[in-house]
């Protein structure tokens, strides 16, 4: 066994520990906002009477089996509002399932999101949110290989793995609560989206610590996801565009993650206020980093209430000695439909 494939083989053994036992972390993504329901729960039906989302991530293929994530998610508003009130109530459901490596660990859960939008002056609202999830995790031993089958020289899979499994799959149930307070004027003069604004969310996740654990340890929990972001619509009228800067920071047990940039969105054709049938087309790009760990470049297309894009992952970490470089990959498509009648909420 040469030097790089000893590395590669302790990297891929770390990362498995890293999620078998107490530092258990949380699925991200580097698209942060096209999956609101991980981020804030009071994001159900924030951005549209309804909206379904699918994305898949994969990352660590550069060096070793791809940890792979899904993502699917639909939510909307399940009251509209009308012109004599101020709220509005939101759902969503989201189900995500993450792999690892050769399989040899994987989870999966579903949860349920409520929120409830309330306006607190011409151009303000706060909203309110809360998570309930339902998660397994499943582990197969014999998939995996393990410190103990490094016999000296190489990989010997007759040898035992030494890991002693209570159970090869447990299941947990969890709370999360969550906050957002948005700003937002001249709705629809650039773009459909707010012309100037910025919305300010704060969330927590977790906050039961359900046990998580294959070894039947009562001490092993699952740590409480700490979630906040800012971001901001600017339009540029001059260039028929809008910028898009924002900032995601999540904290969970010692693990941190900070990701911040900006993203341009160019309207080549504008949404008409009068017709259904003329449709928004427009593009956009973006650059973000996510602090010590990678740069991240992303795109995105939009065509009425479609949009699709991706993003990619230039890894520039400690683990860019076998990466060479490679991160994540991800993709996303999106079908989102606002119902609500134009010219009963523009601002002018």
């Amino acid at each position: 066994m040469n030097t790089r494939s000893t590395v590669q083989t302790f990297l891929v053994l770390a990362l498995t520990m890293r999620c078998l036992v107490f530092t258990a972390q949380d699925v991200h993504f580097s698209q942060a906002e096209i999956s609101p329901l991980t981020l804030n729960p009071a994001l159900a039906g924030a951005n549209a009477s309804f909206q379904g989302i699918a994305m898949y991530r994969g990352q660590y293929g550069s060096f070793a089996s791809p940890f792979q994530t899904f993502f699917a998610a639909i939510d909307g508003r399940l009251t509209a509002a009308l012109k004599n009130s101020n709220g509005t109530l939101g759902a969503g459901l989201v189900f995500v399932n993450d792999r690892m490596g050769d399989g040899y660990f994987s989870q999966s859960n579903i949860g349920i999101n409520f929120s409830y939008n309330l306006k607190i002056s011409r151009f303000s609202k706060v909203a309110l949110g809360l998570n309930s999830t339902f998660g397994q995790c499943v582990t197969n031993p014999a998939a995996g290989q393990w410190g103990t089958q490094y016999d000296g020289m190489s990989f010997n899979p007759i040898l035992p793995n030494g890991e002693p499994f209570y159970e090869q799959n447990f299941s947990y149930f969890d709370l999360g609560v969550g906050g957002v307070y948005s700003f937002q004027t001249d709705i629809g003069k650039v773009t459909n989206e707010a012309d100037k604004g910025f919305n300010v969310g704060f969330a927590a996740y977790h906050v039961n610590n359900p046990r998580y654990s294959f070894y039947n340890s009562s001490i092993q929990t699952l740590p409480v996801r700490y979630s906040s972001f800012v971001n901001a619509n600017i339009g540029i009228t001059a260039m028929n565009g809008v910028l898009q800067p924002a900032i995601y920071f999540q904290r969970q047990r010692k693990s941190n993650e900070l990701l911040f940039g900006v993203s341009y969105k160019q309207i080549i054709r504008k949404a008409s206020w009068e017709t259904d049938n003329i449709k928004e087309i427009a593009f956009s790009v973006g650059v973000f980093n996510r602090f010590k760990d990678a740069m991240v470049v992303r795109s995105a297309i939009f065509y009425g209430p479609f949009s699709a894009g991706f993003a990619y992952d230039i890894n520039i970490s400690r683990l860019s000695l076998v990466s060479n470089f490679k991160g994540g990959f991800e993709t996303f498509v999106r079908y989102s439909l606002d119902n609500i009648n134009r010219k009963k909420v523009r601002v002018n």
